[in-house]
């Protein structure tokens, strides 16, 4: 009869025997000395990092190649980073972290690390215990897991290293190709919000070295002469009474490039009297002041969605009364508003943060109002198509992946019979 193993999805096949991990896995917790870098557990694998603290390095413990690393804090505060991961590298670790070694008579660590991946996402964040859902080396060793015999895991293993580096290669060529679609698209909006679509029109030199020339009857203000910049609430204090009201609050993560994500919309309680100070406005070209370099002046329009619904101090709202809202918000997107951004913001490491004087200072290339309704007409069609690919390939990335879990977890709990296939 089988014997049923939850996180293995029930039963599993009658010829593998069961195990509790503890017989499987046993914890190395001697200090090892050694002069290897610092290391961390990221995207399931165990990697280098930077650390230059000397002093907190000699307390740091050295995982080897062909051990197992576990992340076993704060289980409830990540769900989806997995927690477990074989290492290919010599590197010193917190000693927060566990270290762990398999036994080689009943498992394969090339296996293990298949099938510890299955139990990383289906299992261990059920295990942490106190305030910052912590799990103990103990607790994972009271688990079961079901093994085929060294032949088997040998040959699953094999298959799965070629399947998996298959999809990951694909995967990448279908990112990379994703990258080059977001190229052309911002080229070609560039040029058409830079330069115009005749090609024959004279041009004159803006006076803006990343700008350069522009079409002769084009006209150069800047942002501050055909919009205002909003700024938003900035939290802290604690409001109660009966003049405070509470409403919908627009944060950096709300807003995305090219689109806004409205499914998690934060609450926040401002006065009454503040609500119009703060309120958005249909037709606002929301820019969010900075954050990771990706994020600096990042934004969409606003269309309204969500009534009396304020915005963070960290997003701008601005709002156009010189040129068409949907014009500026192409413009945004173009490298040379990007090179303006990068420009005037403020730069620490990987973080950038743009001022609202400094984003009032750039300059908006302007053609007549009927010539920014020819242009933005033609950049719907063209990028249109490309978003249509974009999102065809994101899909296809999307099921590549699905089908890697699937594969993985099918061939490590016995639902699929991979010898023949060797």
């Amino acid at each position: 009869m089988s014997t049923a193993i939850d996180w293995m999805g029930g039963a599993v096949p009658p010829p593998w025997d069961v195990f509790k991990l503890k017989h499987v896995l046993r914890e190395e917790r001697k200090e090892i000395g050694s002069d290897a870098p610092a290391g961390a557990i990221s995207f399931g694998e165990v990697v280098f990092k930077n650390f230059d603290n000397d002093e907190t390095l000699a307390t740091y413990r050295t995982v080897k190649p062909g051990q197992f690393l576990i992340n076993p804090l704060n289980l409830n505060y990540d769900l989806k980073s997995l927690r477990i991961a074989l290492s290919e590298i010599e590197c010193r670790v917190s000693p927060a972290y566990i270290i762990a070694s398999n036994d080689e008579s009943v498992a394969q660590a090339k296996y293990l690390r298949w099938a510890l991946r299955v139990f990383d996402v289906q299992h261990i964040k059920t295990l942490g215990a106190g305030v910052r859902q912590t799990v103990k080396f103990e607790d994972i060793g009271e688990c079961h897991i079901a093994l085929p015999s060294l032949e088997e895991q040998s040959i699953i293993a094999t298959h799965l290293d070629r399947a998996t580096t298959r999809i990951d290669t694909l995967v990448a060529k279908k990112a990379r190709f994703i990258e080059l679609l977001r190229e052309k698209r911002q080229a070609l909006i560039t040029h058409a919000v830079t330069k115009g679509l005749d090609a024959g029109v004279p041009m004159k030199d803006s006076g803006i070295e990343w700008l350069g020339k522009v079409p002769a009857h084009w006209t150069t203000p800047k942002l501050r002469h055909i919009a205002t910049v909003q700024t938003g609430l900035a939290l802290g204090k604690n409001l109660s009474g009966p003049d405070i009201i509470s409403a919908p609050y627009l944060r950096v993560a709300n807003v995305q490039d090219g689109y806004l994500k409205l499914e998690d919309v934060a609450t926040v309680n401002i006065l009454r009297s503040d609500l119009a100070r703060y309120r958005l406005q249909a037709n606002d070209v929301l820019m969010n002041e900075g954050g990771d370099n990706d994020k600096l002046g990042r934004g969409h329009i606003w269309r309204d969605e969500i009534a009396n619904c304020v915005h963070q101090n960290h997003v701008f709202a601005v709002r156009p009364h010189g040129v068409s809202s949907e014009w500026l918000n192409a413009y945004k997107g173009s490298l040379a508003a990007q090179s303006f951004f990068t420009y005037r913001s403020k730069q620490t490491t990987n973080l950038a943060s743009i001022s609202s004087n400094n984003l009032l200072d750039l300059p908006v290339p302007r053609p007549p109002e009927e010539e920014q309704g020819r242009i933005l007409e033609h950049l719907d069609r063209a990028t249109s198509r490309i978003d249509t690919l974009i999102a065809k390939t994101e899909r296809s990335i999307e099921l590549l992946r699905e089908h890697r879990t699937a594969l993985i977890t099918a061939a490590v709990t016995g639902k699929i019979d991979l010898r023949e296939a060797a």
